[in-house]
């Protein structure tokens, strides 16, 4: 995890200063997308939001030990004027600098304090296979999430189980849930679906993904899937970090072939990740 270990330092020493992604990814050594994908896994945050929670909770604590100038607070933690800190202030914690100052945090919970990285939800992944795949198009139910309402997932899963094997050119049986167009606020889009022939003619309000001949690094999860956050965390903050393989912005998924069983969670599942050739 030294990859993120050392973007968080890097933030922690100069979040009141004028940082940008690239400048996080660059200490860390680590492409801006693969900053991003980590530390969105490990965090449940895009990089620059917890950028701006910080500065916003530094301020917060100096005006509830009783800083009397907003402004003074504002351009320690790197506003340039008393409007543009007020705004952003407003924006995060639902008050004004002032209200916070005089009353009290109304929500403590939306106070952003330093990171630490939950080493317990690591696991040992068997090393990944390399496999080159030629291309998909993988059509279904599709909706757009982030790392922290991803937990809709499911939900769109019970809404295609019906569609399984009566898809239009449906080819095979094996499922597909394809994140892909990631954002810098770390919203994906995601289809579950099945592969489909590229001339199929939809049912309207499905949704489908062209994936591009691609090489990958193939993960395996087993056990049940509820644990799958253990897998795609120590595929993010622990494998690439330390390997030479490097991901790409291309769609990623998961397969769900016969060694799943989708009653009872349990079975094999695997995590296709892009990688540059």
């Amino acid at each position: 995890m030294q990859s993120i270990e050392r973007a968080i330092w890097f933030i922690e020493t100069r979040f009141a200063d004028e940082i940008t992604l690239d400048e996080i990814a660059a200490v860390g050594g680590i492409s801006r997308f693969h900053l991003s994908r980590s530390f969105a896994t490990i965090t449940g945050l895009p990089v620059m939001a917890y950028v701006r929670g910080r500065r916003l909770t530094l301020a917060a604590h100096k005006l509830l030990a009783g800083a009397p100038d907003i402004l003074a607070v504002a351009l320690d933690v790197g506003y340039n004027s008393h409007e543009a800190f007020t705004r952003a202030f407003r924006d995060h914690f639902g008050q004004t600098p002032d209200q916070l100052r005089t009353h009290g945090i109304a929500d403590p919970g939306l106070l952003v304090e330093p990171l630490r990285l939950d080493e317990t939800l690591l696991v040992d992944l068997p090393r990944p296979r390399i496999e080159d795949a030629a291309p998909l198009r993988i059509a279904g139910f599709g909706e757009r999430y982030t790392f922290s309402t991803n937990q809709g997932i499911p939900a769109l899963w019970q809404k295609f189980m019906p569609y399984i094997g009566h898809m239009p050119g449906q080819r095979g049986d094996v499922t597909y849930g394809v994140a892909a167009d990631f954002e810098e606020d770390c919203s994906f889009g995601y289809v579950a679906g099945v592969e489909v022939s590229p001339t199929a003619e939809l049912d309207e309000g499905m949704a489908y993904i062209d994936i591009p001949a691609q090489r990958y690094a193939v993960f395996a999860h087993s056990g049940h899937i509820s644990t799958m956050r253990r897998t795609a965390y120590s595929i993010w903050a622990q494998y690439f970090p330390s390997s030479e393989l490097i991901p790409t912005g291309g769609p990623n998924f998961e397969r769900y072939g016969a060694a799943h069983d989708p009653v009872t969670g349990y079975g094999m599942v695997e995590v296709w990740v892009p990688i540059a050739l």
